[in-house]
C-alpha cells in the first residue's frame, strides 16, 4: 500500500491505474477508522479494481466552537486498517496541500446545505462539498463510497455531483452498528461509559420508529412523537433535531413514503451524535 501526500502523486497514480484498465474507488474519511470505514473499503474493493482511502481532518467543515483540534487522530492504526482491507493507496494531504495560500474557491449546494445538520452547523456542508469535490477531482474516482449514517451529507453530495456533472458515482453503504445497536462513529470515542449507555437511546428510537412504520403508520407527526417519547426517558440527552424528510431534498414531509429519511441528531453530554433509517 502506498501513502501519498500530494494531489500530484494521487492524480498520477490514478491516471496510471486507469490506463492499466482499473476502475478507482474512493473512500473519503477523516481518520479514526473503525469497522464502518472498513465496510466502505470492502464495498469499494468489490466494485472497483483499486481503492484509495483519504485521511484528512477537514478544517472547513468545523465551526469555530466545534471539535477540530481534538478530533481523534490515529494515522498509523488507520493505515494498518486500510491496508488490511485491501486499499491500494492512502491519501493523507496537509491542510496547505488542499487549501493553498490564497485559495478562494468553495462549493456550496444551496438549499440542502441549510437543512438538518446544516441548520445547526452553519457552513458545515459547504466545507464537506468543497473537500469532497477536491478529493474526487484529485483521485479521478469512478465511484466514491459513503455510509448511510451521514445521510444528509449524502444528499448534499449527490446534488453536488449531479449539478457539476462529475463522473464519479456516489455510492451509499448501510449503517454499521455495535452489537448493542449504537451506530459506529469516530466521535463515540468521546463518550464516557455512562454516556455510552445513554447514547443507546438513539438506536432504540430508530428501532421503535421502524417497528411503528412496519405496522403501517406513515404520519410524520406520529413517528416523531414516538421518537420523542424514547428521549423523554433520557433527560440528559439534548435533542438537536428529529425529522422525517424527503431524502433527495431534505425537505420535511407530512406522510412517509418508501425511501423517506427519518433522521435524528442529539447531544449526549458534550458529544453530538446522529442516526437515521430509510423507511421501507
Amino acid at each position: 500500500m502506498e501513502i501519498f501526500r500530494t494531489v500530484a502523486e494521487l492524480r498520477q497514480w490514478a491516471r496510471n491505474s486507469r490506463h492499466a484498465g482499473h476502475a478507482i474507488g474512493l473512500v473519503p474519511t477523516m481518520g479514526a477508522l473503525h469497522a464502518g470505514h472498513a465496510s466502505l473499503i470492502r464495498a469499494a474493493r468489490g466494485s472497483c479494481g483499486l481503492v484509495a482511502v483519504s485521511i484528512f481532518v477537514n478544517p472547513t467543515q468545523f465551526g469555530p466552537n466545534e471539535d477540530y483540534n481534538r478530533y481523534p487522530r490515529s494515522f498509523e492504526a488507520d493505515c494498518a486498517l486500510a491496508k488490511a482491507e485491501g486499499a491500494a493507496v492512502v491519501f493523507a494531504p496537509t491542510v496547505e496541500e488542499l487549501y493553498p495560500a490564497g485559495a478562494a474557491t468553495f462549493v456550496e449546494v444551496e438549499g440542502l446545505s441549510n437543512r438538518l445538520d446544516g441548520a445547526s452547523r452553519p457552513g458545515h456542508f459547504r466545507g464537506v462539498a468543497t473537500v469532497v469535490a477536491k478529493l474526487l477531482i484529485a483521485a479521478e474516482a469512478d465511484r466514491a463510497f459513503f455510509g448511510q449514517k451521514d445521510a444528509a451529507q449524502v444528499a448534499v453530495l449527490r446534488r453536488m455531483a449531479a449539478d457539476l456533472r462529475l463522473e464519479a458515482e456516489i455510492v451509499v453503504c448501510p449503517i454499521v452498528r455495535e452489537p448493542d445497536g449504537l451506530a459506529l462513529s469516530s466521535r463515540n470515542l468521546y463518550l464516557s461509559p455512562e454516556e455510552r449507555t445513554r447514547a443507546l437511546a438513539l438506536s432504540r428510537m430508530i428501532r421503535q420508529v421502524e417497528a411503528l412504520a412496519a405496522t403501517g403508520e406513515r404520519r410524520a407527526s406520529a413517528l416523531i412523537e414516538a421518537a420523542r417519547r424514547i428521549f423523554a426517558a433520557e433527560p440528559a440527552i439534548r435533542i438537536d433535531y428529529i425529522e422525517v424528510v424527503n431524502w433527495a431534498t431534505l425537505e420535511p414531509v407530512e406522510t412517509a413514503a418508501p425511501g423517506t429519511l427519518f433522521a435524528v441528531a442529539a447531544w449526549v453530554g458534550a458529544t453530538r451524535l446522529i442516526d437515521n433509517t430509510i423507511l421501507a
